[in-house]
């Protein structure tokens, strides 16, 4: 008969708070680290959801919604730091957000190893009647980004959850229980505004293929458009989050968690 192991670490993990952060972090970092590894992929919206072209122009520009894969899943990314924000507050969020970007520079890490290593030569040419006539190259284009695109992807992700963490919890301080939506949406249009123009300035503006002022402007405002409007839509997920939260722990102890985050924060931020 199998012994359940007791004693103060099990206890800990026997807690429904403790399981609950867990759950997020882990759902935070997956996303994290999918969305930068999609992001290679560029898609144009228009044609997916089976639309006429929309030409832009904006700053002496022109062009299509095309946007990185990645876009798909960082509103939920921000949608998710304001869901534990509210219940483990700032320490949490900044917790999961260098825990986030240290997975991530691992798995770049790894990549980039996993593509140095030489091929087998069989390997190389296994897909050709799927029309990748040498995998090798296909791996390195897919998995191998820019320094340059990885700095400002990492940089912009961390100072955006930063920023977002802080002004969510500003405003919560201020509206209580009222207003999820508002501190949601106010927190991600700042964070999301930082985060469009510095990955863009950092990957290809000081990167090596030196962005002119216009094109820089122009896709960064066009991205930050999407993400705004993506994270509006989702935000009925944040309430449906609450309500799930509070289902699992319990209206007294999803209050008593509210309450501890909002005091330790207080604290933490003066």
């Amino acid at each position: 008969m199998a012994v359940r192991p007791s004693g103060a670490p099990w206890a800990v993990l026997s807690s429904r708070p403790a399981r609950l952060f867990i759950m997020l972090s882990g759902l935070f970092v997956t996303n994290a680290m999918i969305a930068e590894f999609v992001g290679v992929k560029i898609f144009a919206l228009e044609d997916t959801l089976g639309l006429p072209p929309f030409d832009w122009r904006l700053f002496g520009q022109s062009g299509s919604l095309s946007f990185t894969a990645g876009v798909m899943l960082w509103p939920i990314v921000f949608i998710m730091t304001d869901v534990i924000n509210e219940y483990f507050g700032v320490r949490g969020v900044r917790f999961i957000s260098w825990l986030a970007v240290g997975f991530i520079a691992y798995a770049f890490l790894f990549a980039y190893l996993a593509i140095g290593l030489v091929p087998a030569g069989w390997w190389i040419t296994i897909g050709s009647e799927r029309g990748v006539p040498d995998m090798q190259a296909a791996f390195a284009s897919i998995f191998g980004q820019g320094l340059w695109t990885i700095g400002g992807s990492i940089t912009a992700f961390l100072v955006g959850q930063l920023i977002d963490v802080a002004i969510f919890h500003r405003i919560l301080q201020v509206t209580g229980e009222r207003y999820v939506w508002l501190r949601a949406t106010a927190s991600t249009a700042v964070s999301q505004l930082v985060d469009s123009f510095v990955v863009l300035y950092i990957a290809f503006v000081l990167g090596p293929q030196h962005w002119p002022t216009g094109l820089f402007l122009a896709v960064g405002t066009v991205n930050y458009c999407y993400k705004m409007l993506m994270a509006v839509a989702l935000i009925p997920l944040l309430y449906l989050g609450r309500r799930l939260i509070h289902a699992y722990l319990g209206a007294e102890t999803a209050a008593r968690l509210r309450a501890h985050a909002a005091g330790v924060d207080d604290r933490a931020l003066a």
